[in-house]
């Protein structure tokens, strides 16, 4: 048994305390990130939900008004039709006649004109004045429509450029005047101008980047505020996903990239009522998740220095963990070692000889003990100092120390000029090959010095075989026996002994 096997073997222990203490940091660390990301995710969903219900409410606003205003059309384009089929109008005056075409078109805002047109598209009355305008409207798309379609409902145009001076963006409310059979007879028109959207987009916030749209369901870009480019107004998007979408959906909210700028929005979206428009809020998912951004940015860094931090002082910790255990480790050490000659100490001799007794004793397996000492050493050490003498021990002792080769076995400074080895599980012929191994090398040593004689020991071995009755003092009081016996009997050589109990 080496000098280390003989100390308490803790490395085990305090690096899986190490590992342990890692895997808890790792686990908190783990736990933090964990319920951090947790928090910032239902933080990402609350924003969103935020802006969807804000950008819910500003699609009901805008159905409410825009549903109100177009109804306020359809109301004069259903007054118009009455009126132009009743046959008692056309004997009134042109004044008159005019009045009750026309009574229900005047609360319409941002108006345009109001025409009632024939068969072939001119126009019979006009509510810009009394003396209809001349000109001819069979070009417009919704005077085609109407000629083969028989609905006698309400139809939306795609937005077009007035023939007035201005030429603005207009759309035009249009309904059927049909005969008896259904026979066409001609068109009631009404324009409504697109400022009027634009001047009720405006008084909404939805913030810099975001826009309000209003589209028809055929794809149709009726309105939008603030435009994204220009000349947006009139362009088909009903071949884009996500109008499809809208389509399909008729109500809610989706996150989507954006095929005009190619940024990624909030879209909420409505249909107005019966009517063939969908208003569309798309916010700026930059502006949506902003505020959220800057808080998930300064969350996760003081996070990420928290668990840099933790794992750092773990770190720490287990380096502290280490070297205390190492300065532990070399305390033991030189609690169980011998400072002069390197072997094991006396305390650890009678530590490790009282386990082995107790451990043959319980196995019935032969334990040997071999008493060393140096000849004449006393005489030596007068005659060459004591420092010569250090170095004859520790020769001796780092040639026992090189005899002893088995893990079980332990070599021992046992006080002064003497030495004690141990060998468990070695009966009487083993331990004297051994000693006689030791007593030779010894005898071959070179002199610690040119003045110095050389060295030589004489040994005294003493082994218990299983014998009952026997005791740990009389194994070491035979085996002293036994080298006492071999310096009478001329020194420079191997006595053994018996320890054979009592009977």
């Amino acid at each position: 048994m080496s000098v280390k096997s003989a100390i308490p073997r803790t490395g085990k222990t305090a690096a899986n305390s190490e590992w342990l203490l890692i895997l808890a940091s790792s686990l908190a660390v783990a736990a933090i990130l964990g319920i951090v990301t947790y928090l910032l995710i239902r933080e990402h969903a609350a924003a969103e939900l935020s802006a969807t219900r804000a950008a819910t409410n500003i699609v009901q606003l805008i159905d409410a008004d825009v549903l109100r205003n177009v109804e306020l059309y359809d109301l004069s384009l259903k007054g118009l039709v009455s009126a132009a089929q009743r046959p008692d109008l056309q004997q009134v005056s042109a004044p008159i006649r005019h009045l009750a075409l026309f009574d229900r078109a005047t609360a319409a805002p941002y108006k345009g004109d109001i025409l009632l047109l024939d068969t072939s598209g001119n126009v019979l009355a006009d509510s810009a004045s009394v003396v209809p305008r001349k000109g001819n409207f069979a070009d417009r798309e919704y005077f085609k429509a109407h000629i083969d379609n028989p609905d006698p409902g309400m139809m939306i145009s795609p937005p077009f450029r007035a023939r007035t001076a201005d030429q603005d963006w207009r759309i035009s409310f249009s309904r059927r005047l049909s005969g008896e059979h259904g026979e066409f007879l001609g068109v009631a028109e009404a324009a409504m101008r697109l400022s009027y959207f634009n001047q009720l987009f405006k008084s909404l916030d939805i913030g810099r980047d975001s826009t309000i749209n209003l589209v028809s369901r055929d794809g149709i870009l009726l309105a939008q505020q603030p435009a994204l480019t220009e000349d947006m107004v009139g362009r088909d998007f009903s071949n884009r996903p996500n109008f499809v979408r809208i389509l399909r959906e008729g109500n809610g909210s989706f996150t989507s990239l954006s095929s005009i700028d190619q940024r990624q929005r909030l879209y909420t979206f409505s249909q107005v009522g019966e009517l063939p428009l969908i208003v569309v809020v798309a916010l700026s998912a930059d502006e949506v998740f902003r505020s959220w951004r800057h808080t998930a940015l300064w969350v996760s860094s003081a996070t990420g220095v928290l668990c840099i931090g933790l794992l750092w002082l773990t770190l720490l910790l287990c380096r502290e963990l280490r070297r205390r255990h190492c300065a532990e480790q070399e305390l033991a050490r030189l609690a169980s070692v011998d400072a002069l000659s390197g072997l094991a100490n006396r305390r650890t001799l009678d530590q490790t000889l009282a386990r082995e007794w107790a451990r043959a004793q319980r196995s019935g397996k032969p334990l040997a003990l071999l008493m060393i000492d140096i000849d004449h050493f006393k005489q030596f050490n007068d005659r060459f100092g004591h420092p010569l003498g250090d170095q004859a021990l520790r020769a001796v002792a780092q040639n026992i120390a090189a005899c002893v080769q088995r893990p079980a076995d332990l070599a021992a400074r046992y006080g002064g000029e003497e030495f004690a080895v141990i060998l468990p599980d070695t009966d009487s012929a083993g331990a004297s090959q051994l000693a006689e191994k030791i007593r030779a090398q010894i005898q071959d040593l070179p002199a610690v010095s040119p003045q110095a004689s050389t060295l030589t020991v004489s040994i005294g071995i003493n082994c218990w075989s299983g014998a009952p009755g026997a005791s740990l003092d009389e194994l070491l009081g035979h085996a002293d026996k036994a080298l006492y016996q071999a310096k009478h009997a001329g020194r420079n050589r191997v006595v053994s002994n018996m320890c054979r109990g009592r009977t």
